[in-house]
């Protein structure tokens, strides 16, 4: 049983410009660290990810959910986590700060990590192999679709995973394969244009089919004169996504997005507020047939099924250390499935917590293998930490969910 909890505040400065974008210029990479022990000596390590200044204020909402924790097993645990989750969710307290969003959902999904991460080693698995293992109602077992039913009932997602079952092993070849990633850590917002022509250079090298410039400047120009610098780096044949990080209104981004569509981006990402879905939905349509990506900041289910109704969405980046933690990212994936809209997470995690997740998605759901985000700056500080040969994700071959840190 959990016997003992540990929440930590975890931040890692990064080199002169890394990570910047259109509205983080100066971000310190952090995380609210949970660790769960038990009583034979296991460990359980959850993360959220934050950029410095509050990151204290997840770890005081981490608290107080995994006291909640002590003396249960975690296999009872997470024979019925969907109504833990839904409990911690909506607590009569906590709820009223949210609800299901911001500081409390962030502390919930480093709690929520740590639970899975301590299940796989456990039983001594990589969490994937967990995830790829369980029966499709031990799946909806960890899952809360409350608020969702009018898209998604309990008995649709069964329905859906056992449909899934077939080719199910074919799918498994991805695992000898690779998952493909993507490299976001070319074009950074305050790198200089020479600096990001040269790491385009060195990504196409480096074997990834695939990369992302941000975007978002006070002046246009920059954003199109850079994106078209970067296509003519890396060639035609590279898919090159652009980020704004939601930096701009919807006339501005009506505007600057119909002049970015002449380097024909794969996808236009975060182009304005991410609560504004009916923004998104009149950009979509307008903008048509280059699709928008979005969910970085999308913080729940509810929010992510009225952006999947509303048909604006081209790409869903659900990420399991911003929604509720894994739990709430199988219930995002779920939904994407039944609609035929791909899930290409953000990574908070630097890949280390989503390279398991992706797997799960692709061998089980039936979501195809498109590419995994990649950056690597708080490689250094993991014990197992991602590994990519070739553009692609390595399969992570270690018990749980490859998110152990050095202190």
């Amino acid at each position: 049983m959990i016997t003992h909890i540990q929440i930590s505040d975890a931040r890692f400065p990064l080199a002169k410009g890394a990570g910047s974008d259109a509205m983080h210029r100066d971000p310190v990479y952090s995380y609210a660290v949970t660790t769960l022990k038990d009583d034979t000596g296991l460990s359980g390590t959850g993360l959220a990810f934050t950029i410095g200044e509050g990151n204290e204020l997840v770890c005081k909402a981490a608290q107080f959910y995994a006291e909640k924790l002590k003396g249960k097993d975690i296999e009872d645990l997470m024979s019925d986590f969907g109504n833990i989750f839904r409990q911690f969710s909506n607590d009569q307290q906590y709820r009223w700060l949210g609800p299901h969003k911001g500081v409390v959902h962030l502390g919930l999904a480093s709690v929520t990590n740590a639970c899975y991460d301590l299940w796989a080693k456990k039983r001594k698995v990589p969490l994937w192999k967990l995830l790829t293992d369980l029966s499709p109602n031990q799946i909806i077992n960890t899952l809360d679709l409350s608020y969702l039913e009018n898209i998604l009932t309990k008995e649709e997602a069964l329905g859906l995973i056992k449909k899934n079952e077939m080719g199910k092993d074919n799918r498994k070849a991805i695992l000898q394969q690779g998952y493909p990633g993507y490299d976001t850590s070319v074009g950074w917002f305050s790198y200089s244009d020479e600096q990001v022509k040269e790491n385009v250079q060195k990504a196409v090298a480096a074997g990834f089919n695939a990369i992302k410039l941000k975007v978002g400047s006070k002046d246009p120009d920059r954003d199109v004169s850079r994106s078209h610098m970067v296509r003519k780096a890396a060639g035609d044949q590279i898919k090159i996504m652009l980020d704004a990080n939601q930096q701009w209104t919807l006339p501005q981004a009506l505007k600057i997005c119909g002049e970015l569509q002449s380097m024909n981006p794969y996808w236009i990402e975060e182009p304005t507020h991410p609560d504004d879905v009916l923004a998104h939905k009149v950009l979509a349509e307008a903008i048509a047939p280059t699709p928008l990506a979005l969910g970085e900041h999308v913080p729940n289910g509810i929010m992510f099924k009225n952006y999947l109704q509303s048909n604006c969405a081209g790409f869903i980046q659900v990420d399991a250390l911003r929604v509720g933690g894994v739990s709430e990212f199988i219930t995002v994936s779920l939904m994407c499935r039944k609609l035929g809209i791909p899930v290409v997470p953000h990574v908070g995690d630097m890949g280390q917590l989503h390279q398991h997740l992706v797997l799960f998605n692709h061998i089980v759901l039936g979501h195809d293998a498109l590419f995994l985000e990649h950056i690597p700056h708080l490689k250094k500080h993991f014990i197992h930490p991602a590994q990519i040969v070739d553009g692609k994700y390595k399969t992570p071959e270690v018990a749980g969910s490859s998110c152990d840190l050095y202190f």
